[in-house]
């Protein structure tokens, strides 16, 4: 998972940056707005974005010395040569190729073009046949496309951009690597696969989630002087462990197991008793003060996976537990339907994963008092679409499951996405280890186990979601290959306990 820092020009890394994520369109507005308090021409970021590109791969490339810089047809060009002037001045080799002429080019981008040319800068089309003789780069700037990508790229773009993957250099991304689109995280049909990305004024919200965590690489965000002003609201928010770990304060002296509820869980299936254990033990190390769980009656006990896990006969009118959680496991046979039915109702806090969100596809409702997690499959059979469809806008997407069936919606995934109805928080937390069997179920009991502690089904999506993959995180310490959901367990115990982790 990409890992946002912060402090891009003095060189430190400091793990979290602005929490806030951005629409292009915002990004523009701030722009706008900016130049127009300032009294300065917008040309003044291009400049600003220059210095800092140059500042920036000096400092993480300080012996590379022949720079290839991709410059396209917009501003995103613009700050490419910008960046090339700059570099010239410092004795350095910038080579500039362009996907587009100087001379075609309008606006800023024009004026940064002329401004290199008066240098006594060169600048080679894209595929000219002279690129074959040069000495190969030590860096490479994909300066190509910025923001306003949209729609695929055309058949030149697509070669350049395979062109700056092939060259088995370093890729620093200027704003954001090319052919993401910036709003969705998708990528417009090539991607170039950057090293590090220095995106300017704000964090886009596509970055961090789909194909974004994939072209970006390391992220730095350099504001370039530019503030958002208070009227103007993020798009979405990002969230990590550092960020959320002071809700989870110290317990009462006098706390006892009642006081920290009781957690119903329900699943289990025959042949899937694991998904059931699995979220009963997060469920357990998460905090929560008892947990039964009800399986189907094939399985032995689940006190001989865990000694404090409880086997449960559910009761259509029992009022033992505070907090359910329905569907690691469950099925989709009548056993399954009939503990559906049972369980899943407006009374108590609920969480609901798995099969249990299969069911809700079948027997849609709207209900307040849920938090939902699907992955995009199950996310797909909630909506009536396809997976792609789901891909496409994991942003649009969320929203719509939440306001079709309610409550707090957590979409799992490259960027898991929190939506209660007022706010989408991105999850920027976790890795490629995750894919794995049994990690949903985790989450669901780590979730369930939150909600049992008092915390609000927002709080505890969001917390849950964090501390899941700062979890996975540590884990992977040991290699993300191989990595098993029950690695995760004794994590998720120091993670709760923020007090106790010594730096």
């Amino acid at each position: 998972m990409v890992k946002v820092i912060g402090d891009a020009i003095s060189g430190k890394e400091v793990r979290s940056l602005p929490q806030s994520l951005w629409r292009t369109e915002q990004i523009r507005v701030l722009e706008q707005r900016w130049a127009e308090r300032e009294g300065q021409e917008r040309y003044a970021l291009m400049e600003r974005a220059g210095a800092a590109l140059r500042t920036y791969a000096t400092h993480h490339w300080p012996q590379s010395r022949r720079w290839w810089i991709f410059v396209g047809p917009g501003n995103n060009g613009g700050d490419g040569y910008v960046l090339a002037r700059l570099a010239r001045q410092i004795g350095l080799e910038p080579r500039v190729i362009a996907a587009r002429a100087p001379a075609e080019l309008k606006g800023d981008a024009r004026r940064a073009a002329d401004d290199w040319l008066a240098l006594g800068g060169t600048v080679l089309m894209a595929g000219a046949s002279e690129l074959d003789s040069l000495p190969p780069p030590d860096l490479v700037i994909d300066a190509l496309l910025g923001t306003g990508v949209h729609t695929p790229l055309s058949p030149l773009l697509t070669k350049i951009v395979a062109t700056i993957n092939s060259l088995g250099a370093p890729v620093l991304a200027v704003d954001l690597p090319s052919g993401l689109n910036a709003d969705t995280g998708c990528a417009m049909g090539a991607l170039v696969r950057a090293t590090r990305t220095l995106t300017f004024i704000g964090i886009k919200q596509g970055m961090l989630t789909s194909d974004g965590v994939d072209g970006v690489g390391r992220l730095d965000c350099d504001p370039l002087g530019v503030m958002p002003e208070e009227t103007l609201q993020a798009a979405a928010e990002r969230i990590d462990y550092p960020g959320l770990k002071h809700l989870l304060t110290p317990r009462q002296r006098s706390a006892h197991k009642g006081s920290h509820g009781k957690v119903l869980l329900a699943g289990g299936n025959v042949g899937m008793q694991g998904a059931i254990v699995l979220a009963g033990l997060a469920c357990l190390r998460a905090g929560a003060g008892l947990v039964r769980v009800c399986q189907h009656p094939s399985h032995g006990p689940v006190s001989l996976y865990q000694a404090e896990l409880m086997n449960s006969v559910v009761d259509p009118d029992e009022q033992w537990a505070t907090v359910r959680l329905v569907g690691p496991g469950l099925g989709q046979d009548e056993w399954g339907r009939r503990h559906f039915e049972l369980l899943v109702n407006d009374r108590l806090p609920l969480v609901l994963d798995a099969d249990g969100l299969n069911w809700l596809a079948l027997c849609p409702r709207h209900q307040d008092n849920w938090v939902l997690t699907p992955h995009p499959g199950e996310a797909a059979r909630l909506l009536g679409c396809s997976i792609a469809d789901i891909a496409a806008d994991r942003f649009a997407a969320v929203r719509r499951l939440q306001q079709r069936f309610g409550g707090v919606v957590l979409l799992k995934g490259a960027g898991s996405l929190i939506d209660d109805g007022k706010q989408i928080a991105l999850c920027d937390e976790g890795n490629p280890g995750m894919a794995s069997g049994g990690m949903g179920d985790l989450l669901s009991g780590i979730i369930a186990a939150l909600l049992a502690q008092g915390w609000s089904a927002v709080e505890a999506a969001r917390l849950g979601a964090v501390i899941h993959g700062e979890a996975a995180d540590l884990a992977a310490a040991d290699g993300e290959r191989g990595m098993l959901a029950s690695d995760l367990l004794p994590f998720i115990r120091r993670l709760v306990n923020p007090d106790s982790i010594t730096s």
